[in-house]
């Protein structure tokens, strides 16, 4: 074998044991690529309780109930599906009903999901004041709902 032919073996098969390492890491992991899992497909999965994961949807207006100290309980939708939510511990600022939740935790024998991290996420939909002003300048503006930027807390209409 010629020395050109021996390095092209050599690259060949370092190709090959990196494909090979690549897919058994995505083999490994497909559960935990996605970001969090909706109470649609929880329920579908019928995870174990103990089992970490993250749960995300929107939090159900009127379910909202504060209990001693820092405890929180709510539920979390999907629009088809439910899931009560135990959290103790300061919320976000951006938690509110209505608004999107993702919260990390573990279900709970009795199908309660006791989450140790919440995160609420923001309108998709925002825009800095600042931003909508440029556009508004250069023509761009939208002027629809989805695009208009909030009004200052301090503005008095």
């Amino acid at each position: 074998m010629t020395r050109k032919q021996r390095r092209g073996v050599l690259i060949g098969t370092c190709i090959a044991v990196l494909a090979v390492a690549v897919g058994l890491v995505l083999f490994a992991m497909r559960d935990s690529i996605v970001f969090f899992y909706t109470p649609s497909e929880v329920a579908e999965m019928k995870i174990a309780p103990g089992q970490r994961f993250r749960l995300g949807g929107l939090v159900e207006t009127g379910s909202v109930v504060r209990g001693e100290g820092t405890t929180v309980r709510f539920v979390v939708t999907d629009r088809a599906k439910t899931l009560i939510v135990t959290y103790t511990g300061v919320l976000p600022d951006l938690f509110r009903e209505g608004q999107g939740v993702v919260a990390e935790g573990t279900l709970t024998p009795d199908g309660v999901f006791s989450a140790d991290n919440v995160l609420a996420k923001h309108d998709e939909n925002y825009m800095p004041p600042e931003v909508a002003k440029k556009l508004k300048a250069q023509g761009m503006w939208r002027g629809d709902a989805e695009a208009r930027a909030p009004e200052s807390p301090g503005k008095v209409n």
